[in-house]
């Protein structure tokens, strides 16, 4: 037993001991141990805190990111319809002119050949007529030929009207 006693003055000596002199040379030291640990934990929460509002600020602008470039998408589509649009009005507006125009020079054109036909068939008619006035009196029994066929018809006119009946003759 009194190995027990001597173990047990050897144990509560090592403990006065540790209790004396080491404890209170490393209880400052844990306490500071203690307070760069709660500063970390602090730290840690904050940066915690500070990255889900980061988070937070990424998500919002990537959303609105996303909205605007929805938006210049549909900006641009609406542009590129209207510029469509606008050109295909030009277009249409460029080709009524190109046919009217056309018209225009068709109808000119025409016109003018219109003119051009009749001075020619004019000519053509008195050159015609011509010659054949020329050729008829060239030939002067033909052309008493003609004047009494001319006034047998007469005759033949004058007599139907009075009968009422027409007959037409081809010459005697």
């Amino acid at each position: 037993m009194i190995k027990y006693i001597a173990e047990l003055v050897a144990f509560v000596l090592i403990v006065f001991i540790i209790v004396r002199y080491i404890v209170p040379r490393i209880t400052p030291m844990l306490g500071r141990r203690q307070d760069v640990i709660d500063k970390q934990v602090d730290d840690a929460e904050q940066a915690r805190a500070k990255l889900a509002e980061a988070e937070r600020s990424f998500q919002s602008a990537l959303t609105e990111a996303r909205t605007e470039a929805a938006q210049i998408r549909e900006n641009a589509r609406a542009d590129a319809q209207r510029t469509i649009e606008d050109l295909q009005a030009q277009a249409r507006d460029e080709s009524e002119r190109i046919v009217a125009r056309g018209e225009e020079q068709l109808a000119s054109q025409r016109s003018a050949v219109v003119r051009e036909l009749r001075t020619e068939i004019g000519t053509l008619a008195v050159d015609l007529s011509t010659q054949i006035v020329n050729q008829r009196l060239a030939d002067e029994q033909q052309v008493s030929a003609t004047v009494d066929a001319f006034l047998a018809e007469l005759e033949r006119d004058g007599a139907a009207h009075t009968d009422g009946t027409t007959t037409t003759g081809a010459g005697e």
